[in-house]
């Protein structure tokens, strides 16, 4: 019996022992716990149940230089609703009128919004979704309502943002504008001005502090963010939305006209080098145009006729000839190392001068040339060439600009028939804008300047940066040659190959472009096509404007593939709407009937614009950034609520100005 009892007693100790230990394991895995590793494991059920999330910051605006909205950020709001949050007492007593607001907002029954709301707290869902696709207005109207304007705790309102790029006036000049987005990689892409000008438009994101209320689902702690996020710049582009429309829908008349592959127009303003207009359109399978690749900035390919603007430049200023100096054209054929060259016209055009071979684009005139005053020192040509800057990019700020090729004397490549091909433009290749940006300085007295697509970025009124024009040669050629260079190109127009586009009613002066392209490629002539071009200036005398249409590929069965009519007509059409900038008849009338214009004599009604008014005037429709500007130089304090273009004003127009007083301007 003594000896069980000492067994059980045993047992007892080895029981009390193992509970002795794994007690003191647990007491120094709780000790370790709370006081070695408690941070940790702090941090670490913080993170699981408080989180902070970013906020975007909204991209800045891209605007046009006439103040329209080119592309902006909208926020996207969705508000839910925690049916937990409120306590009984203030969920039984607002949530009839929070059903009765909702219905009168969005529309649904108030018996509907109030049932889904009882259901909602009797099942205790605590993220139900109460209305998405919200505009700011919207948003803040419903921040207000019963029950929700107790706060995110009291109230059980969770706002969920998210922002969208919108443009809201349509694709236009969609790749020069650009965007950035992420690819499959997981890399940045950025396009355009959005892309290049990302640094300016993107802001400074912000953090909201949310706690998880169930799997996957967080809801504000406060309504107030812990870092508040900083909108992006504004960039006024160049782009003059009126011009824009005027190009686009030119060059998309005469892409359909001759079922094109491809084609881009690009308008430039002659002093500055700002880009008015640039459309790049390319053919999609159904027959439809759309903007896909930047050609007129990407595009590098050979230029044909447009080129021998650089015979003439260095033959006039090399004083190697004078405009008069008569050359043969042999029939229209001549021959170089037994590749042969020809001109359009049947036959050729006999003895005529230099000036004259120019007019009407031949190819064995300019050829012949160039071939016998720089057969012995080619480097001379290509010397001036260089000193043109055609024989590098541009140096846009936009990814993908072409690449110019320019065969240079003793290197790889060159060969017997590099020259007499570079003077009637093959062998060589450039972009499109490099062309214009070429035929823009002989309308600029010589002096070339860099093309420009923004002109400063902005914080509403306030310039934070602005870009000026950059010379990028200060004189091409001297005063002499240009003289006799713009004669010639004027009559071009006048008496020559762009003959078919004169007009008196306005002057134009240009070349004639007609390029094969594709002809000495591996497998032969199934992939040459035709590449048709114009490019000048306007007014001829007096040049405010040069641009440049280039028209790829178009359809060979209509018999009519040279520059003059496929191109020429697009170019005309911009030139004459441009160069005759008037409002049109139902403007006028429409300006008649509301007071505006009543006097026949102009100046009077010049005056009228320019008078400082005592009154408020219309915003309606006036970009938010014209606005605040107009309204301060009235000395009045202005409140913007939102971006865009102004919606409403809360002081109505004809009502005495005060000075000091504030104005509210809602704009969408």
């Amino acid at each position: 019996m003594a000896v069980e009892n000492r067994n059980i007693l045993k047992r007892i100790y080895v029981v009390a022992l193992v509970i002795l230990i794994m007690v003191t394991a647990i007491g120094v895995k709780l000790t370790n716990i709370q006081w070695v590793e408690g941070d940790y494991y702090r941090k670490l059920a913080k993170e699981r149940s408080v989180k902070n999330f970013v906020i975007p910051a909204n991209r800045g605006n891209v605007y046009s230089s006439d103040g329209s909205l080119l592309a902006t950020s909208i926020p996207n709001y969705t508000i839910r609703f925690d049916a937990l949050a409120p306590s009984k007492e203030n969920f039984d007593e607002n949530i009839k009128a929070l059903s009765d607001s909702l219905s009168v907002l969005l529309g649904k029954s108030s018996s509907g919004y109030l049932n889904e709301f009882r259901k909602a707290r009797a099942n205790k869902h605590r993220y139900f979704l109460v209305a998405r696709d919200l505009s700011y207005t919207e948003y803040m109207t419903i921040k207000g309502f019963p029950l929700f304007n107790l706060g995110a705790y009291k109230g059980g309102m969770i706002t969920e943002q998210e922002t969208v790029r919108e443009h809201p006036i349509g694709k236009i000049a969609a790749r020069t504008i650009g965007y950035e987005r992420y690819d499959e990689n997981g890399d940045l892409k950025p396009v355009g001005i959005e892309g290049a000008f990302g640094y300016y438009l993107n802001g400074k994101d912000g953090k909201i502090l949310k706690q998880k209320i169930s799997k996957g689902q967080w809801k504000p702690i406060r309504d107030n963010n812990e870092v508040e996020p900083r909108d992006g710049y504004d960039i006024v582009s160049t782009i003059d939305v009126y011009v824009q429309d005027i190009a686009h829908h030119a060059l998309l008349k005469q892409l359909e006209l001759y079922e094109a592959e491809h084609g881009c127009v690009v308008v430039m303003e002659t002093k500055t080098g700002a880009v008015k207009a640039i459309s790049n359109l390319g053919r999609a399978s159904d027959g439809s145009y759309y903007e896909t690749i930047n050609y007129a900035i990407a595009e590098s390919h050979e230029p044909g006729s447009t080129f021998k603007l650089v015979d003439l430049i260095a033959l006039l200023d090399d004083d190697k000839i004078d405009t008069s100096k008569v050359y043969d054209s042999k029939g229209g054929e001549i021959a170089y190392y037994g590749r042969k060259v020809r001109d359009s016209h049947e036959g050729g055009y006999g003895k005529v001068s230099l000036a004259r071979g120019f007019e009407v684009s031949s190819n064995t005139i300019m050829v012949q040339a160039v071939y016998e005053n720089y057969k012995s020192n080619p480097k001379q040509f290509v010397d001036r060439i260089n000193n043109l800057g055609l024989n590098k990019p541009l140096g846009l700020p936009f990814k993908g600009e072409g690449v110019p090729k320019i065969p240079q004397p003793g290197q790889r490549g060159w060969n017997g028939i590099s020259l007499p091909w570079m003077a009637f433009g093959y062998g060589v290749s450039v972009t499109p804008l490099q062309t214009l940006t070429l035929y823009n300085a002989v309308a600029n007295n010589g002096e070339m300047v860099k093309p420009m697509f923004v002109q400063e970025v902005k914080e509403w009124n306030k310039t934070i940066k602005k870009f000026d024009k950059k010379v990028i040669n200060p004189n091409i050629c001297s005063e002499e040659t240009l003289k006799k260079v713009r004669a010639v190109l004027e009559n071009v127009v006048k008496k020559g190959t762009g003959s078919k586009l004169y007009s008196k009613d306005f002057s134009m002066a240009g070349k004639t472009g007609t390029a094969q392209v594709g002809y000495n490629r591996a497998d032969g002539n199934m992939n040459m096509y035709y590449a048709s071009s114009f490019v000048g200036y306007f007014p001829a005398d007096q040049p405010k404007y040069s641009c440049i249409v280039v028209i790829h590929k178009p359809n060979t069965s209509m018999n009519n593939y040279y520059g003059a009519d496929v191109a020429g007509p697009v170019f005309k059409r911009i030139a004459q709407k441009v160069f005759t900038d008037v409002p049109s008849t139902n403007e006028v009338k429409n300006l008649k009937k509301h007071n505006v214009l009543q006097d026949k004599d102009y100046v009077t009604y010049n005056d009228k614009l320019n008078k400082k008014p005592n009154t408020i005037p219309n915003l309606k429709g006036m970009s938010g950034m014209d606005a605040v500007a107009l309204l301060e130089n009235l000395g009045m304090k202005v409140k913007a609520i939102g971006i865009g273009k102004v919606k409403k004003q809360s002081i109505q127009p004809g009502q005495p100005i005060l000075k000091n007083n504030t104005i509210i301007l809602e704009l969408s």
